[in-house]
């Protein structure tokens, strides 16, 4: 099974990611993380994109889809959820191109949905048990709501990670995702519009309740 996914920084993407990838044995494969492998590695894909990034600059699509390309073909060979890429509509049309080139089957786009203000809020409200970060606390969540500045769960401490209340970041990120001409809600509405001509599943997720919520959902969509 082969899938993609899309959801906004905030909106449980990572942990509905981890929930597929391992009901159905997938790679998980993120695309930080493979511009860091090839990077590595010292691929020559990997060098070209060094180049770049050591220069402050963006790496080109036609580095970047060959090298996840690549990466799919090595690492997924029993399936893979692609997570973080596309970006826009651009890299989209390129990915797909890409994929029928080599005839792999995408058979799952799946997005979760939330509004942007309730991401925001949920990134802001995230709250650090000092006694075991797993455990989950945010002040904006009914569901997991901590007691007080104490961790729900076990009675620790908590405290906020600096980068979630750093709002102007979280505004660009949101600024990028957010963004239905040339963002990356623009690279989801590319697949949901090939969806039913080209026999894959376009999955839509509500993402405001919690995570067993929006996996049960999810399961339910799923062949």
């Amino acid at each position: 099974m082969n899938s993609l996914i899309f959801g906004p920084n905030g909106s449980g993407k990572g942990a509905q990611g981890s929930l597929v990838k391992n009901k159905y044995n997938l790679a998980h494969i993120e695309s930080g993380a493979i511009f860091r492998e090839h990077i590595k590695q010292g691929t020559e894909l990997g060098q070209k994109a060094k180049e770049y990034i050591d220069k402050g600059e963006l790496v080109p699509d036609e580095i970047t889809v060959p090298m996840v390309l690549e990466t799919l073909k090595k690492e997924g060979q029993g399936g893979w959820l692609l997570d973080g890429f596309p970006r826009n509509p651009a890299q989209a049309k390129m990915l797909w191109d890409a994929l029928q080139k080599e005839g792999m089957k995408l058979n799952y786009v799946i997005e979760v949905q939330l509004s942007r203000d309730a991401a925001k809020k949920r990134i802001m409200g995230r709250r650090l048990c000092a006694n075991d970060p797993n455990h989950p606390n945010n002040i904006y969540v009914e569901a997991i709501m901590p007691d007080g500045d104490k961790c729900r769960i076990c009675g620790g401490e908590l405290k906020a990670r600096s980068d979630d209340q750093d709002e102007e970041a979280i505004d660009k990120r949101h600024d990028i995702y957010y963004d239905t001409e040339n963002g990356t809600l623009a690279a989801a509405y590319f697949f949901k519009d090939l969806a039913a001509k080209e026999g894959f599943k376009y999955i839509e997720l509500d993402g405001s309740g919690s995570i067993e919520e929006v996996k049960d959902a999810l399961q339910k969509q799923l062949d």
